[in-house]
């Protein structure tokens, strides 16, 4: 298969997996009563904890050659703490201060960001089409996820501060770990930063202080959230860096809010009208338009 056509459907992978996802991740916050920093922690040190022994079953166990490298160990944490925590505390946070809607906005300012970071880092000006696309599919996004109604964005200013910081913390991840990718697994890398991004929040809400209601269904949601939202999304992801550019990855993760309006359709009966629709037209124009370079 092409390279570039491999790296498109392994992010639109992950992009649809983080959709549901969020779906799931608002039935356990909302109606089970989960706080936010328990689920954080808790799917972050399972997932890593499962990456990190599937990639001991298929290379005879070798998971620690990445600490035997200086560089390598710094940029992992680094990633762990401001890229894979950062982006999913921020983000949680935000919705539980403010509304998912706003939350969802506010992080897909990360295609921006990235766009003209590395046109900054290359002292030149983002390309008319790059600039085109990118804009494409942050409107799209901004009709999908508020119904094309500004009052949603009416949220309280430490929603905004959080909704922005995942934005940037979004863009980090989607930059800085491309060197530690080249050179090392992918999920050896990302089930390491899931662990330790985990085991840094027990502090603040330890396995055992569980606050919600623990039912079959929640059980099964979290399940999802652990395995399919996290593990095989966040694989995907950071996979598709290896072969397709990291403001093509930003701009195409736009995908995730319309899985996500789409899922929220069909589970939990929520229209999808004019603006919805508009805004699933923009983001799949953006992406034809980015794969027509």
């Amino acid at each position: 298969m092409n390279p570039s056509k491999k790296g498109i459907l392994l992010v639109t992978l992950g992009a649809l997996l983080w959709g549901g996802s969020g779906v799931a991740a608002q039935f356990l916050l909302q109606q089970r009563g989960f706080s936010t920093e328990w689920l954080v922690m808790m799917r972050m040190v399972l997932a890593g904890l499962l990456l990190l022994l599937l990639d001991a079953s298929k290379n005879r166990g070798d998971i620690f050659s990445l600490w035997r490298n200086h560089l390598a160990a710094k940029q992992l944490l680094f990633f762990s703490i401001f890229g894979m925590l950062g982006v999913q505390y921020t983000y949680f946070s935000s919705i539980h201060h403010g509304n998912a809607a706003a939350s969802s906005v506010l992080q897909y300012l990360m295609p921006i960001i990235v766009v003209l970071w590395l046109a900054l880092k290359s002292r030149s000006l983002p390309s008319l089409h790059e600039t085109c696309c990118v804009l494409l599919a942050f409107v799209g996004t901004f009709l999908i996820v508020t119904h094309g109604s500004l009052a949603t964005l009416a949220i309280p200013p430490i929603a905004l501060f959080w909704g922005v910081a995942s934005a940037f913390c979004a863009a980090i991840y989607t930059i800085q770990p491309k060197w530690l990718l080249d050179n090392f697994r992918s999920p050896l890398v990302i089930g390491w930063a899931m662990l330790l991004g985990g085991l840094l929040l027990t502090p603040f809400s330890a396995p055992w202080r569980f606050v919600g209601v623990l039912d079959g269904a929640a059980v099964a949601v979290f399940i999802y959230v652990v395995l399919f939202g996290t593990v095989i999304a966040f694989w995907s992801y950071l996979e598709s860096l290896k072969y397709i550019k990291p403001s093509v990855v930003g701009i195409m993760s736009s995908i995730e809010p319309l899985s996500a309006v789409l899922l929220s359709t069909l589970l939990l009966a929520i229209p999808f009208g004019l603006c919805e629709s508009i805004g699933v037209f923009l983001i799949l124009a953006s992406v034809a338009l980015l794969n027509r370079r």
